[in-house]
């Protein structure tokens, strides 16, 4: 890869994000923002049951035609949605309820008005005369035999069963150790800053349909779209503008973007629908939803040998287009064993259909989970043997030395010092002083505890993980053009989704490394299928490695064009010819870029005969090891309770980490402590409940608690850096990281703050009042 010929101005840069402006004046664009002449509003008539055959749906009297079911949306086809096995259940997700319901509010009609207000009105009267079915919450007991189903035909719940084994776990039978533990992650919402939001029209003037659309991924939703509906993709615009968060939730092709397309093409004018918060907190994806029990196998040394059990995730009632939900319980085995030296591992998996909303992925997928179940169970093994948490993790970590690491996941860990980045933690929580303040103990009597974790987060993974995966879509790289303007600024088209990530800055400043100029002349462009090339968009931190790859690509390739016009101009041999500061330089002579791009651009006649005129390049990319690079971390948190509330304090949280070659290291930090605030939700507040009914309990943010900014505390980053081998200037992928480790960290420490009485801490959140019933169950009280 060619790069600009003077130093590394840019690349490891803490420049302030470009995007950051917009959205500090108040000055964004986001879906609600989007104003079209003679647009209307919709709401959605959703069901009040859990489960039940759809008897009738009656229209409100005198408004018949501002109510659309799913017989007047006209030829709909549901794609099949989940991984391309014969054993995987596919099941038809209509973008209105068909002949059966099967969750509290699923859509059952759409209903147009001038205003939300109105809309809601008309939405209100719609009746849904259903026959109520059995209601199957329990994840666990939905796969016996002889219960109730979700669907006919199934002989049980499991959209799949799936075995997730490697080495012999046979051969580790009789370990001198075998500790069985149950661990439970619950689910939750995605909960971002903006809700959902489709704005769709008929654009006469181009005869296509324009979706404006608060999406991670615009390309594929068109996609997704055009299929459903049987429309030609050229005849299908996607626009995301500025989007609010997305953390996965905004990642899948769901029922509401389907019918306010669909009604677009039939009512004549613009419509629009944005989700308000009741309707996210019951409808949109929820995730997490985990169930885990498995045996750990041990010598008394403290080495770990294998893990053999049973892991359940709660899928809800469909499978989302276009991975579905198995990704999320084969995910979770394959991290399970971590990054820790285990040779043998044999988890049966089970992904199940219950009356809840349709899980998807959320930030970290699979790995919080995953993380949560062994480091805690790494804890407990700690505990059984009387060692120190951090003398176990010692034994059991993969080491620098044995790089690249295959798990016995089937992942392959190839850089990175995880022992070192243990000691950094330990090193910056003090944990001298802190045993020493636990023997003083308290004058409130809260106890004080510290916990450990350690993760790994696989990154721009690409063609061969996804295939092995059997995805019905496979994003295996990523595109970019590079159009260097007239005057020498450049304008970037890429097909990836800024939501939060800087990517608007992060990008250019690997432009700007290639190009030798100042990232301030760079403008990056995404969201619009009819002005970006063809990208998967913003997810499973990737857009780094593949983004920022076909990036510096078409950048290294118009460079070398700028220095052989530039060479040219300048009457020397293109050899000795250096691009940087914004000029090509011959000796003392130079060049600016302005002047070759203008060369380039509108002055033909100047340039070499053997030179094309235009600096425009497009190219695409994937690294070429396509089964990912990993980020990894340890996090340390220091927490008080106390014991009879259960209310939590995080008094300090430290965090070691690296994700290779850092492009900002401003914004790198961000995403950490974002990351690590949302684990905090995980780990303490979130919770998206059901009663034995199938009703939701979290329906407001009365209900549904979240971490606010009193609850996140000071948190200290300490970066190693160890570049990828395979990536472009050795980056990794980093956004979800921060998010993986906090559940098990902070449970850790509340286990070490009670560890004398042995109180357990397997459930997520662990609200007060799970952590004073602990307590009180640890201590022999009645709960």
């Amino acid at each position: 890869m060619n790069s600009h010929d003077g130093p590394g101005r840019w690349i490891g840069a803490s420049l302030l994000r470009k995007e950051d402006r917009r959205h500090l004046l108040g000055a964004s664009t986001f879906v609600a923002d989007v104003r079209i002449p003679g647009m209307q509003d919709i709401a959605f008539a959703r069901s009040q049951l859990a489960h039940a055959r759809v008897v009738s749906i009656e229209k409100p009297q005198g408004f018949e035609n501002k109510v659309y079911t799913l017989a007047d949306l006209g030829e709909i086809r549901c794609l099949d949605a989940g991984p391309e096995l014969a054993t995987f259940r596919t099941v038809p997700y209509p973008p209105l309820a068909g002949d059966r319901v099967r969750f509290v509010g699923q859509t059952v009609a759409a209903c147009i008005a001038p205003t939300r207000a109105e809309a809601e009105d008309i939405a209100q009267e719609v009746l849904l005369t259903g026959e109520n079915l059995p209601v199957v919450i329990d994840a666990v007991e939905a796969i016996k035999p002889g219960g109730a189903t979700l669907f006919d035909g199934w002989q049980d719940n499991a959209f799949i069963h799936a075995t997730i084994a490697d080495g012999d776990i046979a051969s580790v039978a009789n370990a001198p150790i075998q500790m069985r533990r149950q661990f439970k992650m619950n689910r939750q919402a995605t909960a971002p800053l903006e809700t959902r939001g489709v704005v769709a029209y008929w654009d006469e003037r181009l005869d296509e349909l324009v979706v404006y659309s608060s999406t991670q991924g615009p390309h594929l939703m068109r996609f997704g779209i055009a299929q459903t509906l049987g429309l030609p993709e050229h005849k299908v615009r996607v626009i995301a503008p500025d989007v609010g968060g997305g953390f996965g939730g905004k990642n899948r092709l769901m029922p509401e973007e389907i019918a306010v397309a669909a009604i677009a093409m039939k009512c004549g004018h613009p419509v629009r629908w944005i989700e308000d918060r009741r309707e996210h907190l019951i409808a949109s994806v929820h995730a997490r939803d985990h169930y885990y029990d498995f045996t750990l196998y041990a010598e008394n040394t403290g080495r770990v040998l294998g893990l053999k059990g049973e892991l359940f995730v709660d899928a809800g009632a469909y499978s989302l287009w276009p991975s579905g939900p198995y990704m999320e319980s084969s995910m979770a085995a394959r991290n399970l064993p971590g990054p820790y030296r285990i040779e043998h591992l044999h988890v049966e998996t089970h992904t199940v259909a219950t009356n809840k909303t349709p899980l998807g992925p959320y930030r970290g997928v699979a790995r919080p989970g995953a993380c949560f179940a062994i480091e805690r169970a790494m804890d407990e093994l700690a505990h059984e043997l009387g060692m120190d948490p951090v003398e176990l993790r010692r034994i059991n970590l993969v080491r620098a030395t044995d790089m690249p690491y295959h798990t016995i996941g089937g992942l392959i860990l190839d850089t990175g010092d995880y022992p070192g980045a243990l000691e950094a933690v330990v090193d910056m929580v003090d944990l001298p002083a802190i045993r020493a303040r636990q023997k003083q103990g308290e004058s409130d009597g809260r106890r004080i505890g510290v916990g450990f974790a350690v993760y790994t987060e696989q990154s721009g993974h690409g063609t061969i993980e996804w295939t092995k995966r059997k995805s019905r879509v496979v994003p295996g790289y990523e595109s970019a053009t590079v159009r260097m303007l007239p005057d020498g600024t450049v304008h970037i088209m890429v097909g990836i989704l800024n939501h939060g990530q800087g990517l608007e800055t992060s990008l250019a400043q690997v432009a700007a490394h290639e190009l030798g100029i100042d990232p301030s002349q760079i403008s990056i462009r995404h969201g619009d299928t009819n002005a970006t090339p063809f990208g998967f968009g913003t997810f499973a931190s990737r857009s780094i490695v593949f983004s920022g790859g076909a990036v510096a690509r078409a950048s290294s390739i118009l460079a070398d064009k700028l220095r052989k016009i530039g060479a040219h101009l300048l009457q020397s041999p293109v050899e000795s010819v250096t691009l940087r500061d914004g000029a090509v330089h011959a000796g003392a002579a130079s060049i600016p870029i302005s002047e070759i791009a203008r060369a380039g651009n509108i002055r033909p006649e100047m340039l070499p005969t053997d030179v094309a005129p235009g600096l425009e390049i497009t190219a695409t990319y994937e690294p070429p090891d396509s089964g990912g690079v990993f980020s990894y971390g340890v996090h340390a948190a220091v927490v008080a309770a106390d014991p009879d509330t259960g209310v939590v304090e995080i008094l300090q949280y430290a965090v070691a980490e690296d994700c290779g070659t850092m492009i900002n290291p401003m914004i790198v930090d961000g995403q950490i402590i974002g990351g690590i605030a949302q684990g905090i939700g995980t780990a303490l507040y979130e919770e998206s409940p059901y009663d034995p009914s199938g009703e939701p309990l979290a329906t407001t943010f009365g209900d549904y608690m979240m971490p606010c900014a009193p609850e996140i505390p000071r948190i200290d980053i300490r970066h190693f850096v160890s570049p990828a081998h395979n990536t472009l200037h050795g980056v990794k992928g980093m956004g979800e990281g921060g998010a993986i480790a906090p559940p098990a960290t902070i449970a850790n420490a509340l286990s070490d703050a009670f560890r004398d009485i042995g109180a357990k801490f397997a459930e997520t959140p662990m609200t007060p009042r799970r952590v004073s019933e602990a307590v009180a169950r640890a201590r022999g009280d009645a709960v």
